[in-house]
C-alpha cells in the first residue's frame, strides 16, 4: 500500500477507532462515498465516477498536508478520513473531514476530528480551522459542538458543481480546546 500522507502523520487511537495515515488503496472503501450525490453537494467536486478519480483526488496538490484514514478497531477498511493542512507554519491548520453515510450520527466524526485536532495542538499549532458551505447543517453542526467559533461568511468564495457558494469560516485556539477538555473532566 502506498503511502500518501508526509511520514510523520502518526496512527491516531481513540475509544472506538485507529486512525492511520491514509493510502490509496482507501479509495475502494471510500469511492462509495465519494459517489453518493448526497454526501458531495457540500463537496468542492462533483461526485466521483469512477475509483480511479477517487484514486486521483487522494494526492494533494501541493502543501504540507496530511490524512488519516478512519478505521473501526479491529478492522483496517476506511469508513472516512480526516485531513489537516498546516497553512502558517507552526501556527495554523486547517482541517477537513468525510464519513460514509453508514456512520453518520453515532459520534464517529466527532471522536475522529477530536483526535486529529489533539494531535495538532499537541504539535504546538495555536489555531485550527475549518471551512464549510452555510447550508451544510451538520458540519456545521459538527463543528459547533466540538467548540469551534462562527469567525466570517464569505461571499460567493467557491465555484463548485453545485454553483458559485458562500462559506463559514469556524476556528479554534489551542487553549480553547485545552479549556474545553479541562472542564469537561
Amino acid at each position: 500500500m502506498k503511502q500518501l500522507a508526509p511520514r510523520d502523520t502518526p496512527v491516531l487511537e481513540t475509544a472506538r477507532l485507529v486512525l492511520r495515515p491514509r493510502v490509496i488503496d482507501d479509495a475502494v472503501a471510500l469511492h462509495p462515498g465519494f459517489a453518493d450525490p448526497e454526501l458531495m453537494r457540500w463537496w468542492s467536486s462533483a461526485p466521483h465516477t469512477s475509483v480511479e478519480q477517487t484514486r486521483a483526488s487522494f494526492v494533494f496538490a501541493g502543501g504540507p498536508w496530511r490524512c488519516w484514514a478512519i478505521t473501526l478497531r479491529g478492522d483496517d477498511t476506511a469508513i472516512g478520513f480526516v485531513a489537516a493542512g498546516e497553512k502558517r507554519q507552526g501556527n495554523v491548520t486547517e482541517i477537513g473531514y468525510m464519513l460514509m453515510p453508514a456512520y453518520w450520527r453515532t459520534g464517529i466524526a466527532a471522536e475522529a476530528v477530536s483526535a486529529v485536532i489533539d494531535q495538532v495542538f499537541a504539535e504546538g499549532q495555536r489555531r485550527v480551522f475549518a471551512d464549510t458551505d452555510p447550508d451544510n447543517l451538520p458540519s456545521r453542526g459538527l463543528l459547533e459542538r466540538l467548540g469551534f467559533k462562527l469567525e466570517g461568511y464569505l461571499r460567493a468564495e467557491w465555484e463548485t458543481h453545485i454553483g458559485v457558494r458562500d462559506t463559514t469560516l469556524y476556528g479554534m485556539l489551542r487553549e480553547e480546546w485545552e479549556g474545553r477538555a479541562t472542564s469537561a473532566r
